[in-house]
C-alpha cells in the first residue's frame, strides 16, 4: 500500500459509509484509567486521528479544559461537536498530523498509530517529539500482532515499538494492557513515553 493511499479522502468515504469498525462508541479502558490517575487539569493534550474521541470527551468532563482534538477527516470532528457542544471549536484541528505545529504536554495514542502506512513509523516518532515540550509524555496502546501488508489496521511488536521509539524517548512503560476492552485483549500494550532532556536536545539537532 502506499503511504498516500490512506489519505483524507480514504478516511472521510470510511466515516460517510460508517464502516469505522475501530469505534467502540465509549473511552477505551486503559486510556480512561490512565487519565483517572491524571492530577494537573491544565495539561495541554493532544489526541491525533482522534475519529469520534470518547477519551477527548471524557476528558473534557472531568476538567481537562486544554484538549485538543485531531483528525485529517472533518466528519468525525462535527459528530464530535455535535456530541460536545460547549467543546471549544479552536481545539478541533481539521490537519494533517505531519504539519501540525505546536507544543504539549501529553499526547494520546489510541488507533492512530496503526492506521498510517507503517513507512511513516519513523516520521511519527519524529513528529511525536516534536510536538512534546521537554519532560513531556507520549501514551496509549499499540496493537500487538504480525505486521502484514493488509491494513488498517497494522500490527507489529513489541520489540520493534522499542526500537523504534527509544531513539526518541524515554521508555518508561511498555507492556501488555491488562484491561483491554473483551475485543482487543492480548492484542495491546500500553505504554508510556516520556520526552527526557537529552532527547529534547536531540529534537533541536534533527
Amino acid at each position: 500500500m502506499k503511504k498516500n493511499d490512506l489519505n483524507k479522502t480514504y478516511w472521510e468515504q470510511r466515516y460517510q459509509a460508517n464502516e469505522i469498525g475501530w469505534d467502540i462508541g465509549y473511552p477505551s479502558t486503559p486510556l480512561k484509567t490512565y487519565i483517572d490517575q491524571l492530577k494537573d487539569t491544565s495539561l495541554k493534550i493532544l489526541i491525533p486521528g482522534a475519529g469520534n474521541s470518547y477519551e477527548a470527551e471524557y476528558l473534557w468532563n472531568a476538567g481537562f479544559k486544554n484538549t485538543y482534538v485531531l483528525d485529517i477527516a472533518k466528519p468525525p470532528l462535527d459528530h464530535f461537536k455535535k456530541r460536545v457542544p460547549s467543546f471549544p471549536a479552536s481545539q478541533l484541528l481539521h490537519h494533517d498530523f505531519f504539519e501540525l505545529e505546536g507544543q504539549f504536554d501529553l499526547i494520546l495514542e489510541q488507533t492512530f498509530f496503526c492506521a498510517l502506512n507503517p513507512s511513516l513509523r519513523e516520521q511519527y516518532a519524529q513528529k511525536m517529539c516534536h510536538l512534546l515540550k521537554p519532560n513531556a509524555k507520549l501514551a496509549g496502546l499499540f496493537f500487538d500482532f504480525p505486521l502484514t501488508a493488509s491494513g488498517p489496521p497494522f500490527g507489529g511488536s513489541m520489540d520493534e515499538y522499542s526500537i523504534l521509539f527509544n531513539r526518541y524517548f524515554k521508555i518508561k512503560t511498555l507492556e501488555r494492557a491488562i484491561n483491554s476492552i473483551k475485543e482487543r485483549q492480548g492484542n495491546e500494550l500500553f505504554f508510556i513515553f516520556d520526552k527526557s532532556e537529552i532527547h529534547s536536545n536531540f529534537n533541536k539537532l534533527s
